[in-house]
């Protein structure tokens, strides 16, 4: 249930601009060490492109590794942005609104940098060009536009674009605030960014508008985004395990579930760092948990639901890649932690509502979720490839270099590198929400109980 906080205008952005408009002591120290781990990555990053990717483990079979699968993760966490401002913005969800800028920059933060991975897996970066271009008219060598791999970029650039601009869209009324409260060339920087802001009556209905309608013209690209990543694995019908008609769901709903339990991750840490407990508190993170149950529930149906189709069929294959993936070493073992961290720890505590509305207990067990879902990725990518050749002695173990380790850590170092440094120029919480929200809430009286409402006028 929603609660009830009397707080004024003035309090309000004097708590929320605490980080844009001071420094907090430990925001130098975690950037200046963020900032170190993203300089090694990116030199590892620049020797591997030098070298080639004789540097990472992949080998013959398994040509997909850590890379790609730390890019369909990314893709997944990006889908937050969009399940929570998007979504409950149009179901008009109360509980949404000091959640729903943290969401929307995830979103952007997590897209930019899932587009790396394809550009580095790919050795030669320069010569993914050819994949998009005609480069032999001669000899009409054209791109197979129909290829997920062509897509892929496609639906990925639309929906980075889409989610920058629901985000700028969200952040006017705020670069208002930031511009009548700066001097010098902050001024100058928020004047030129807030696009002659004043808040009058028809800017607000503008911004409404424009809100509502990027809300539904993403929605769509939403759940195109990550079918289209699935359907790179699932039209590959050499590759045991991957030709599934359930792919697409089953990732979008995986890609919610990441994504949602990454948004707790983030809240928790907004709250602690930055002292908002009036405006993060433990009924946001007990709604957040409620959805995630029935995300979560459903993403293990499609779990089960892709085994099943699996065995189904009673194809020989199919059948060696399952028993492979749940009962031979050491795939058996990543099977159950992802089982574990992904739905059996975290929903029977979600069940519970003082563990909802315990902020420690949510946070940690958001961040088993991902540690699931990752694994869950990894599951999908290297076991089929693993046994993609009818010839055994071409089957290569995979193991992961250090150095695909070390991208897989710079890029979770760039992603709060990115959010760190936009919160500095940037509220995280949007003032204006929270401010109408105090405008929309009220207590009315229900026989002897006070209970908090929304009060809104019908035309």
């Amino acid at each position: 249930m929603q609660q009830k906080r009397d707080l004024s205008q003035e309090y309000t952005n004097r708590v929320l601009l605490n980080g844009t408009l001071e420094t907090p002591k430990w925001w130098a120290p975690t950037v200046a060490g963020l900032g170190f781990v993203v300089l090694i990555g990116l030199i590892i990053i620049a020797t591997m492109i030098n070298r080639g990717l004789g540097l990472t483990g992949l080998s013959r079979p398994v040509y997909w590794g850590l890379f790609i699968t730390t890019f369909v993760f990314w893709v997944g966490i990006s889908h937050a942005g969009i399940m929570i401002s998007a979504i409950l913005r149009l179901t008009q969800a109360e509980w949404r609104r000091p959640v729903t800028r943290a969401a929307e920059l995830l979103t952007v933060c997590s897209l930019f940098t899932a587009l790396v991975f394809p550009l580095i897996h790919a050795g030669r970066p320069w010569r993914i060009a050819y994949w998009i271009l005609p480069y032999d008219i001669s000899r009409g060598i054209y791109p197979n536009i129909r290829s997920p791999l062509i897509m892929d970029p496609v639906a990925i650039s639309t929906y980075l674009t889409g989610s920058t601009l629901f985000l700028y869209i969200a952040l006017l009324p705020d670069l208002g605030v930031l511009r009548d409260r700066t001097t010098g060339w902050k001024n100058a920087f928020y004047t030129l960014l807030a696009l002659g802001w004043k808040g009058n009556p028809r800017q607000w209905q503008m911004q409404t508008i424009g809100g509502i309608l990027l809300s539904a013209l993403m929605l769509p690209i939403f759940v195109s985004v990550h079918s289209i990543v699935s359907w790179d694995f699932a039209v590959a019908s050499a590759v045991e395990g991957w030709h599934s008609t359930i792919f697409a769901p089953y990732f979008v709903i995986g890609a919610v579930h990441s994504g949602v339990s990454a948004v707790v991750t983030m809240m928790a840490l907004m709250r602690w760092l930055w002292k908002w407990d009036d405006f993060i508190r433990p009924e946001h993170f007990d709604a957040l948990a409620r959805l995630l149950i029935v995300v979560a529930t459903g993403w293990l149906a499609c779990t089960f639901l892709e085994l099943i189709f699996a065995l189904y069929g009673q194809d020989a294959p199919e059948i060696a890649l399952r028993e492979m993936q749940i009962f031979q070493w050491p795939w058996n073992l990543l099977f159950i932690i992802f089982m574990v961290t992904g739905y059996i720890i975290p929903v029977p505590v979600w069940c519970v509502k003082k563990y909802r509305n315990n902020i420690a207990i949510m946070f940690w067990t958001s961040i088993l979720v991902n540690v699931g879902m990752w694994l869950e990725r990894f599951l999908i990518i290297v076991p089929g490839l693993a046994r993609r050749t009818p010839f055994v002695f071409t089957w290569e173990a995979y193991r992961p270099s250090p150095v695909e380790w070390a991208i897989m850590i710079w890029s979770f170092a760039w992603v709060s590198l990115l959010m760190l440094l936009f919160s500095r120029f940037f509220p995280l919480v949007p003032l204006f929400e929270q401010k109408e929200s105090q405008v929309f809430t009220d207590d009315i009286q229900i026989g002897r109980a006070k209970v908090p409402a929304i009060v809104r006028e019908v035309e």
